[in-house]
């Protein structure tokens, strides 16, 4: 039977001051896939992660989520629908420890740090097995201005899982990472997926070849390509956009 699709857009538009930034994207991605999205640097790709999640709101088109209309919609109504997201540059709180992160996003007022430690415990053995997922169960207690980069890469993934989203979009996940934390996080993102439906934007084509069911090419804010990974990585027209001009026989 054919996976329903998770995340639709038709005709998704985005303008800023004449300048079109997403240029009638139709982008269909199936339930239970990894889809990523690719393309050289200005293609699109955050500003249509930004529409798709509700920070950014679209000059037209529509954007729907498991058949729900969303166009427009700001990112808490958006969230309640199912839908996380990670950014590509970290933001996270060098004070505080792993755990406490994690336990502020179980929070269901989000970040109140006047909450008692009380009724940030109760959600103890959830922040626990969450970090054990994402392989930093030993960094528990450390604060985060302590931990390396890609740990801290991965305690993000740690806030994503911790809202039990439906579709996680991922954004650079892997950016700035070595080869072992990179060859981890895939690992680590295919686990993840499992159950869920993943939206990935990453510049590492490692990356995208090991994890995307699905690949959709972007150039100048429009679709370019679509298919798996060894079908884009060989149609010219991607070649051309990645490397201009220059013969790639």
């Amino acid at each position: 039977m054919t996976a329903r699709v998770a995340v639709r857009t038709q005709a998704l538009t985005k303008e800023f001051r004449g300048f079109r930034a997403v240029d009638a994207v139709d982008l269909e991605v199936r339930e239970g896939s990894v889809h990523a999205l690719v393309g050289p640097n200005g293609a699109g790709k955050t500003t249509l992660f930004n529409l798709l999640t509700g920070f950014v709101a679209p000059t037209s088109g529509v954007i729907a989520v498991f058949d729900e209309d969303v166009t427009g919609r700001p990112p808490e109504q958006v969230a309640r629908r199912g839908v996380a997201r990670s950014f590509q540059i970290t933001s996270l709180f060098e004070t505080l420890t792993s755990r406490e992160h994690v336990e502020l996003a179980l929070t269901d007022q989000g970040f109140r740090f006047w909450r008692s430690e009380k009724l940030l415990g109760r959600n103890r053995a959830r922040v626990d097995e969450l970090l054990a997922q994402v392989g930093l169960a030993s960094a528990a207690d450390k604060p985060v201005g302590s931990l390396a980069y890609g740990q801290k890469r991965t305690l993000e993934l740690a806030l994503v899982l911790a809202l039990d989203p439906k579709v996680m979009l991922l954004d650079e996940p892997t950016a700035g990472m070595g080869i072992e934390d990179v060859d981890r996080t895939i690992e680590l993102v295919r686990r993840i997926a499992d159950g869920r439906t993943v939206v990935l934007v990453d510049h590492n084509m490692h990356v995208v070849g090991s994890l995307a069911d699905r690949v959709t090419v972007l150039q100048q804010g429009k679709v370019l390509a679509e298919g798996k990974y060894d079908e884009v990585r060989t149609d010219d027209r991607v070649i051309t956009a990645y490397l201009g001009e220059a013969d790639h026989a």
